[in-house]
């Protein structure tokens, strides 16, 4: 079977069929033309971009050692006129205190606080007034002798503080603690007429204390509230039945917090001081008294301060009538701190050579094992202690024959054992029925950004706990809490620390000559804090009382720690990359950043960028414009700009850029210091002005970036 022959092709037919591989040709051969011309073009647009970015560098590279030896000038500048401002304001201070003639003793005088502790031990005074004036006397010293330990350059003053710090902290519980015995024994001369029993409020500016004494053992009484006090708590029929007084006691410090730290952490002081580390470091107490006394050999004078202290304490556990006091005490020693100094880093060029600052070093034995023990860095106490306590009632006077007689005994105030009776524990309501119950009104000097939590005192561990806390509501509304717990235990409120981190965004904005506003959009939270001079003064929108806190000018040391005691924590410490999710930056291009942004803080309005994310960890991005004013910066106004290690830069790409590029922009340079980097992009008005900055403007404005850290956690 033959197959079928094709048709033959017409001339017409061929002609158009060559015309047609004619035209593809041509196509192809123009289109390859256009490619080697395109390809041609990039590489001359690249060869020509090179030879540009050649040339730059060679210019950077020619004028790095002059603008790195005038960014060091300024920095040094402005460094020295700080520490000596510091150093002359502390001599005034010490002048103007020794002038005063004050009776208070000089905490860093370790034979004047030796000698106030002795003769207010032996005081037997234990009048109301006299008391609160006396506590509120040490409560002041011991704040002194915190600022002290925080910044003890060695192992001698470190152990020294530490000892006048613990002993006074005894002190005032021991001599409170005397105070209530003594307003006890005359209870049944103050019965509160509707009730038949005792009740009384003590209140001052460092403690408030609820007393009631159970003088009609009436089983059927259930609680009790001290409306002024904003306190209340819940009695089970038992207790209702016993010879009892009830104490809850608010404490606006916080000692067991503190007594926590000194147990469970460990301290080394570092030989240089990170510029962003803000935190207490407290040292540790978990080795023996005989390694104190070991180390303090090799210092006479220090032994003879040591065994001097011994010889004068008087701890807590020893006080009349109290018991299981180590709950508030601590006799331990310390470890083997590292002697160092401390040191600003103002050089750029120790960017390329010492990547990574050296950090305070900061261990935690671990507890953590335990998931009811209270982590003291990731969670934060606030508003002081609550010491919910049960004492047996002191006995009374008892008149006879017209002759007042009362028993005096030598064992002072005596803890009430509560023990738990259970007659049927398989049952939930004789098991509630067990635990005594309280109600607390939130303090009004702290903010709860979140729902807070309860942590009691664990007094054999000295550690807060979570457990053994049951039926807690909270009442947003009324800013009121109620738990209840199966024995009487110290409690506190608590918020996670960084309840306010990552910040969603931030900005500096120059407002005048000195003055800027530095602006934070937290999780929780937004607020402001306007910078003049070297004072600052905290602002939000959001309505949270604390008035003496808000729109108030402070230095900025002092508005940090005022701001962290409130629960407003926007602060950085070494722990907060291992709880805040961040960017990841190089420590030292971040610090360096902050320490030539505050050198135009009075010119430049820098802020965050969606780009910073995305440039590495040796790079930082932030949006700059020249501003001045308390109008916003314009959309339009701002620029990117890319800082690393040796080379700063202007970028092409905006914010609304839709892929990152690292471009520089073709009007600018390249510049080893972001100082000469922004002197290309102002005004010769605005680099007078920056000229003119203050040191203690831009020393402020640098502390806060450098304790805020927003290009790392924004």
């Amino acid at each position: 079977m033959s197959g079928k022959k094709k048709p033959k092709l017409t001339k017409a037919e061929k002609a158009k069929l060559k015309q047609q591989e004619e035209e593809r040709r041509l196509r192809e051969e123009e289109e390859a033309r256009i490619q080697a011309e395109r390809e041609e073009q990039e590489r001359l647009e690249r060869q020509r971009k090179q030879e540009i970015l050649d040339g730059l560098e060679a210019k950077d590279l020619e004028r790095r050692d002059g603008e790195l030896e005038e960014l060091r000038s300024v920095l040094e500048k402005n460094h020295s006129a700080v520490i000596q401002y510091k150093n002359d304001v502390a001599e005034k201070s010490k002048w103007d205190k020794y002038m005063q003639c004050s009776d208070i003793p000089d905490p860093a005088v370790q034979q004047d606080i030796n000698t106030f502790i002795s003769l207010w031990r032996d005081d037997p005074n234990c009048n109301v007034t006299s008391v609160l004036q006396q506590c509120s006397v040490a409560l002041q010293l011991i704040e002194e002798l915190e600022e002290l330990l925080r910044n003890a350059d060695s192992l001698k003053e470190l152990l020294r503080y530490q000892e006048s710090l613990i002993h006074l902290q005894e002190m005032v519980y021991t001599k409170i603690v005397n105070m209530t015995a003594e307003i006890l024994k005359g209870a049944s001369a103050n019965i509160d007429t509707e009730t038949g029993n005792m009740q009384a409020v003590i209140k001052d500016e460092n403690l408030t204390m609820c007393l009631w004494a159970n003088l009609m053992r009436n089983h059927r009484f259930k609680c009790l509230d001290f409306e002024e006090a904003g306190m209340g708590f819940e009695l089970t029929k038992q207790l209702a039945a016993s010879n009892i007084t009830v104490r809850i006691l608010h404490t606006r410090y916080d000692h067991l917090s503190t007594l926590s730290r000194m147990t469970h952490m460990k301290m080394s002081l570092p030989s240089i001081k990170s510029p962003t580390t803000v935190e207490e470091v407290p040292p540790e107490q978990g080795e023996a008294k005989e390694n104190q006394e070991e180390i303090l050999e090799e210092d006479t004078d220090a032994q003879q301060q040591q065994e001097t202290v011994e010889d004068e304490e008087t701890p807590a556990q020893e006080s009349e009538g109290t018991k299981n006091s180590e709950s508030y005490v601590s006799r331990s020693s310390n470890p083997h701190p590292e002697d160092g100094d401390s040191q600003i880093q103002t050089q750029v060029e120790t960017l390329a050579d010492d990547p990574t600052p050296p950090p305070l070093e900061e261990t935690i034995e671990d507890a953590s094992v335990d998931l009811h023990v209270v982590d003291l860095i990731q969670y934060t106490p606030l508003g002081g202690v609550f010491y919910y306590e049960l004492f047996q009632l002191p006995p009374q006077a008892v008149l006879v024959k017209g002759w007042e007689i009362q028993m005096h005994s030598d064992t002072g105030l005596q803890v009430f054992e509560y023990t738990i009776e259970k007659s049927s524990p398989t049952e939930e309501d004789d098991a509630s029925s067990t635990l005594v119950g309280l109600s607390v009104t939130l303090p009004d000097t702290v903010v709860f950004l979140e729902a807070p939590q309860v942590a009691r005192w664990a007094a054999a561990e000295k550690h807060w706990r979570t457990d053994g806390i049951s039926e807690f509501s909270y009442n947003e509304e009324e800013a009121k809490i109620s738990f209840k717990m199966e024995s009487f235990y110290p409690f506190v409120l608590m918020q996670q620390t960084y309840a306010n981190f990552p910040f969603q965004s931030w900005e500096l904005r120059p407002l005048g000559q000195d003055t800027a506003l530095f602006s934070i959009n937290g999780a929780l939270m937004d607020l402001s804090i306007t910078i003049k001079g070297n004072q600052c003064m905290l602002q939000s929108e959001r309505e949270v009382g604390l008035a003496n806190l808000f729109d108030q000018w402070m230095s900025g040391p002092d508005l940090q720690q005022a701001m962290l005691k409130a629960g407003i924590n926007v602060f950085v410490n070494e722990h907060t990359d291992k709880f805040v999710n961040s960017c990841g930056k190089d420590p030292l291009t971040e610090h360096t950043a902050y320490e030539q942004m505050s050198l135009f803080a009075s010119v430049c309005a820098f802020s965050w960028s969606k780009w910073n994310a995305q440039c590495g960890a040796e790079h930082v991005i932030m949006k700059v414009c020249e501003h001045q004013g308390p109008d916003p910066a314009p959309d339009d106004s701002w620029s990117l700009y890319l800082l690393g290690a040796k080379r700063f830069q202007k970028l092409e790409i905006t914010e609304s850029s839709e892929d990152f590029s690292t471009d520089h922009h073709p009007d600018s340079e390249f510049h080893s210091t972001f100082m000469h980097m922004l002197q290309d992009n102002v005004s010769a008005e605005g680099i007078s002005r920056s000229k003119e900055s203050s040191f203690l403007f831009v020393d402020a404005v640098q502390s806060l970036l450098c304790a805020t850290r927003p290009l790392m956690f924004c």
